[in-house]
């Protein structure tokens, strides 16, 4: 069977397209909580390697007075914008192309618009939420220091829109790759690891080799956490950085880049169906 690719879909008009959309996130949003695994693995995760740093390191205190549950705030921030965006999205995407559900889908007249309108959508209620229980142990149950200024919100916020972007169409890309749905988890879930650890997520980014660093760089999570950095920890704490500075532009530009690139990448690969079926 020729696999049926999204332009072949026929066309619905836009304002149905968004109401099919934005009627189809909260049956997302059901069927993402109704899978332990997935709230688990995503959902969850960050908060609980966060309370486990923070009591591990809860006796150490870093210069300027910044605690180790202020300095890995940042780093896991950035790594929850990730597992909701790249994790969640791919291994989603690639169990239901292999269990029937999208070419099911394909032959309805849902248009691929709608279809990704619902997946977006769940993706960015799930991070908000998460995110709020993430920050919320962080502040209350470690003393966790937030950003004190305008400016420092500012740059959560923008870094935030831009990195939910980036990781949405890199996961919707990345579901192409898993052969089917059994193996999904076995191929994403070690990418994505490997992100976090090269990224400064789980560790100091500036206690990794130049070179990892250097790799870290073409990835959008090292840019995530460079950018949270910045309106976390003091200024002094940018010398610590690859080029010794925030480079907030740079960040940017980053996570700009990153959006066009998964978002062709995303229409390349999107297929209701398996491309070898």
């Amino acid at each position: 069977m020729t696999a049926l690719t999204a332009p072949l879909i026929p066309t619905l008009p836009a304002g149905r397209s968004l109401r099919l959309g934005l009627r189809r996130i909260p049956l997302e949003l059901k069927m993402y909580f109704r899978a332990g695994d997935q709230v688990f693995f995503t959902f969850l995760f960050p908060t609980l390697i966060y309370a486990l740093f923070a009591t591990v390191f809860s006796d150490q205190e870093l210069p300027d007075g910044v605690s180790m549950a202020t300095y890995y705030l940042p780093g896991l921030i950035a790594g929850a914008i990730l597992l909701s965006g790249v994790q969640n999205l791919a291994g989603d995407i690639a169990v239901e192309k292999s269990d029937g559900t999208l070419k099911r889908l394909g032959g309805s007249p849902l248009s691929p618009v709608s279809y990704f309108i619902g997946k977006l959508g769940q993706v960015v209620v799930t991070s908000l939420l998460q995110l709020a229980l993430l920050v919320g142990v962080a502040v209350l149950g470690f003393d966790a220091a937030l950003p004190d200024t305008a400016e420092g919100w500012a740059i959560v916020a923008w870094v935030y829109v831009l990195g939910i972007a980036a990781c949405s169409f890199a996961g919707i890309a990345l579901s192409a790759l898993p052969r089917s749905g059994k193996t999904a988890s076995a191929v994403i879930i070690p990418i994505v690891l490997v992100l976090q650890f090269i990224s400064g997520v789980y560790l100091q980014f500036s206690a990794l080799p130049e070179w990892l660093q250097s790799v870290a760089g073409f990835f959008p999570v090292r840019w995530m956490a460079q950018g949270l950095r910045g309106a976390f920890l003091p200024e002094s704490y940018a010398a610590a950085e690859q080029s010794g500075a925030w480079d907030l532009p740079l960040v940017a530009i980053m996570l700009a880049v990153w959006i066009v690139v998964g978002l062709v990448l995303a229409r390349l690969t999107f297929r209701w169906i398996h491309k070898d079926k």
